[in-house]
Protein backbone atom coordinates (compact mmCIF):
# COMPACT_ATOMS: atom_id res chain seq x y z
CA UNK A 1 0.00 0.00 0.00
CA UNK A 2 1.50 3.20 -1.48
CA UNK A 3 1.55 5.78 1.51
CA UNK A 4 -0.54 8.80 0.08
CA UNK A 5 1.95 11.45 2.45
CA UNK A 6 5.72 11.13 4.37
CA UNK A 7 2.59 12.35 7.46
CA UNK A 8 -0.96 11.70 7.57
CA UNK A 9 -2.73 15.16 8.83
CA UNK A 10 -5.55 13.96 11.34
CA UNK A 11 -7.56 16.18 9.33
CA UNK A 12 -7.24 14.25 6.47
CA UNK A 13 -8.79 11.33 9.11
CA UNK A 14 -12.32 9.91 7.83
CA UNK A 15 -14.76 7.23 8.59
CA UNK A 16 -17.53 6.33 6.23
CA UNK A 17 -18.89 2.60 5.08
CA UNK A 18 -17.32 1.03 2.62
CA UNK A 19 -18.47 1.60 -1.18
CA UNK A 20 -17.76 -0.57 -4.30
CA UNK A 21 -15.27 1.23 -5.68
CA UNK A 22 -12.91 0.62 -2.58
CA UNK A 23 -12.97 -3.14 -3.42
CA UNK A 24 -8.67 -2.34 -4.69
CA UNK A 25 -7.79 -0.79 -1.59
CA UNK A 26 -9.55 -3.72 0.72
CA UNK A 27 -7.76 -6.05 -1.28
CA UNK A 28 -4.36 -4.25 -0.21
CA UNK A 29 -5.54 -4.14 3.12
CA UNK A 30 -6.30 -7.74 3.72
CA UNK A 31 -3.42 -9.00 1.51
CA UNK A 32 -1.09 -7.65 4.34
CA UNK A 33 0.64 -10.57 5.71
CA UNK A 34 1.78 -8.06 8.33
CA UNK A 35 -2.21 -6.46 9.06
CA UNK A 36 -3.36 -10.12 9.39
CA UNK A 37 -0.82 -11.36 11.69
CA UNK A 38 -3.05 -10.79 15.03
CA UNK A 39 -6.76 -10.86 12.76
CA UNK A 40 -9.17 -13.71 12.55
CA UNK A 41 -8.62 -13.91 8.66
CA UNK A 42 -5.82 -15.35 6.67
CA UNK A 43 -4.80 -12.78 3.91
CA UNK A 44 -6.93 -12.91 1.12
CA UNK A 45 -7.27 -12.15 -2.90
CA UNK A 46 -9.31 -10.21 -4.99
CA UNK A 47 -12.27 -12.61 -5.09
CA UNK A 48 -12.64 -14.01 -1.32
CA UNK A 49 -12.10 -9.89 -0.46
CA UNK A 50 -15.20 -9.21 -3.09
CA UNK A 51 -16.89 -11.75 -1.10
CA UNK A 52 -16.00 -10.65 2.49
CA UNK A 53 -17.65 -6.98 1.38
CA UNK A 54 -20.87 -8.55 -0.28
CA UNK A 55 -21.50 -10.82 2.68
CA UNK A 56 -20.02 -9.33 6.04
CA UNK A 57 -19.06 -5.52 5.67
CA UNK A 58 -22.22 -4.55 3.95
CA UNK A 59 -24.82 -6.05 6.07
CA UNK A 60 -22.92 -5.07 9.02
CA UNK A 61 -24.49 -2.68 11.19
CA UNK A 62 -21.38 -0.77 12.38
CA UNK A 63 -18.21 -1.77 9.97
CA UNK A 64 -16.20 1.51 8.47
CA UNK A 65 -14.12 2.38 6.09
CA UNK A 66 -10.64 4.21 7.92
CA UNK A 67 -10.11 6.78 5.12
CA UNK A 68 -7.11 9.13 4.28
CA UNK A 69 -8.23 11.84 1.92
CA UNK A 70 -11.19 9.41 1.70
CA UNK A 71 -9.07 6.53 0.49
CA UNK A 72 -9.23 2.97 2.54
CA UNK A 73 -6.70 2.23 4.16
CA UNK A 74 -7.97 0.25 6.97
CA UNK A 75 -11.32 -0.83 8.99
CA UNK A 76 -13.03 -0.17 12.15
CA UNK A 77 -16.34 -2.70 13.87
CA UNK A 78 -18.59 -2.36 16.75
CA UNK A 79 -20.43 -5.34 17.23
CA UNK A 80 -23.16 -4.69 20.11
CA UNK A 81 -24.20 -7.91 21.67
CA UNK A 82 -28.09 -8.39 21.93
CA UNK A 83 -30.52 -9.39 24.07
CA UNK A 84 -29.24 -9.09 27.62
CA UNK A 85 -25.61 -8.66 26.64
CA UNK A 86 -27.06 -5.16 24.64
CA UNK A 87 -25.56 -3.32 27.00
CA UNK A 88 -21.52 -4.56 25.95
CA UNK A 89 -19.82 -3.98 22.93
CA UNK A 90 -16.58 -5.01 21.10
CA UNK A 91 -14.55 -2.88 18.90
CA UNK A 92 -12.05 -3.47 16.40
CA UNK A 93 -9.70 -2.25 14.19
CA UNK A 94 -6.93 -2.39 11.32
CA UNK A 95 -4.65 0.06 9.66
CA UNK A 96 -2.48 -1.17 6.64
CA UNK A 97 0.95 -1.75 7.27
CA UNK A 98 2.26 1.55 5.42
CA UNK A 99 0.27 3.55 7.62
CA UNK A 100 1.26 2.51 11.08
CA UNK A 101 2.75 4.54 13.85
CA UNK A 102 0.98 7.78 12.36
CA UNK A 103 -1.47 7.76 15.27
CA UNK A 104 -4.19 7.00 12.22
CA UNK A 105 -5.85 3.93 14.38
CA UNK A 106 -5.62 5.89 17.95
CA UNK A 107 -7.44 8.80 16.18
CA UNK A 108 -10.02 6.71 14.21
CA UNK A 109 -10.91 4.88 17.50
CA UNK A 110 -11.27 8.51 19.26
CA UNK A 111 -13.17 9.22 16.48
CA UNK A 112 -15.69 6.04 17.26
CA UNK A 113 -15.85 6.50 21.16
CA UNK A 114 -16.81 10.39 20.49
CA UNK A 115 -20.41 9.18 19.17
CA UNK A 116 -20.51 5.29 19.76
CA UNK A 117 -22.32 4.99 23.19
CA UNK A 118 -25.16 7.49 21.51
CA UNK A 119 -25.28 5.81 18.54
CA UNK A 120 -26.21 2.58 20.28
CA UNK A 121 -28.86 2.32 21.95
CA UNK A 122 -28.24 0.17 25.53
CA UNK A 123 -24.50 0.74 24.69
CA UNK A 124 -23.25 1.22 28.48
CA UNK A 125 -19.74 -0.93 28.16
CA UNK A 126 -17.13 -1.11 25.03
CA UNK A 127 -14.71 -4.17 25.03
CA UNK A 128 -10.95 -4.09 22.98
CA UNK A 129 -10.19 -7.71 22.85
CA UNK A 130 -6.03 -7.68 21.48
CA UNK A 131 -3.63 -10.67 21.02
CA UNK A 132 -1.25 -10.62 23.83
CA UNK A 133 1.52 -9.87 21.55
CA UNK A 134 -0.26 -7.56 19.62
CA UNK A 135 1.72 -4.55 22.07
CA UNK A 136 0.73 -1.34 19.19
CA UNK A 137 -3.01 -2.48 19.23
CA UNK A 138 -3.09 -2.53 23.60
CA UNK A 139 -0.92 0.63 22.85
CA UNK A 140 -3.83 2.17 20.86
CA UNK A 141 -6.26 1.18 23.44
CA UNK A 142 -4.34 2.78 26.15
CA UNK A 143 -3.87 6.21 24.89
CA UNK A 144 -7.46 6.14 24.72
CA UNK A 145 -8.23 5.46 28.31
CA UNK A 146 -9.31 2.00 27.86
CA UNK A 147 -8.67 -0.02 30.84
CA UNK A 148 -6.78 -3.30 30.93
CA UNK A 149 -8.76 -5.34 33.22
CA UNK A 150 -6.75 -8.65 32.80
CA UNK A 151 -5.70 -11.77 30.69
CA UNK A 152 -8.12 -13.89 29.15
CA UNK A 153 -5.81 -17.27 28.86
CA UNK A 154 -6.20 -19.46 25.85
CA UNK A 155 -9.51 -17.41 24.74
CA UNK A 156 -9.18 -17.48 20.72
CA UNK A 157 -7.60 -19.76 18.72
CA UNK A 158 -5.31 -18.04 15.87
CA UNK A 159 -4.04 -20.30 12.90
CA UNK A 160 -5.24 -23.51 14.78
CA UNK A 161 -3.09 -22.19 17.91
CA UNK A 162 -5.61 -21.20 20.86
CA UNK A 163 -4.69 -17.73 22.30
CA UNK A 164 -4.21 -15.36 24.92
CA UNK A 165 -6.07 -12.27 24.88
CA UNK A 166 -5.80 -9.06 26.87
CA UNK A 167 -9.04 -7.65 27.40
CA UNK A 168 -10.12 -3.81 27.80
CA UNK A 169 -12.77 -1.86 28.88
CA UNK A 170 -14.35 1.53 28.21
CA UNK A 171 -17.62 2.78 30.06
CA UNK A 172 -20.34 5.14 28.89
CA UNK A 173 -19.20 7.01 32.31
CA UNK A 174 -15.79 6.72 31.12
CA UNK A 175 -16.24 8.88 28.44
CA UNK A 176 -16.54 12.32 29.53
CA UNK A 177 -13.86 12.18 32.11
CA UNK A 178 -11.23 10.37 29.57
CA UNK A 179 -12.22 12.32 26.00
CA UNK A 180 -12.27 15.47 27.77
CA UNK A 181 -9.07 16.25 25.74
CA UNK A 182 -10.63 15.84 22.17
CA UNK A 183 -8.81 14.63 19.49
Amino acid sequence: MAQLDSKVSLLDISLRPFEESDLEDYVIIMSDNTVSKFCSWNPMGKEEALNDLLRVIYTHPWFRAICVKDRPIGYILVNQGKGSDGCRGEIGYVVGSAYWGQGIATHAVKMVISSIFSELQGLERLEALIDVDNLRSQRVAEKIGFIREGVLRKYWILNGTPRDMVIYSLLKTDTPVRMCWGF
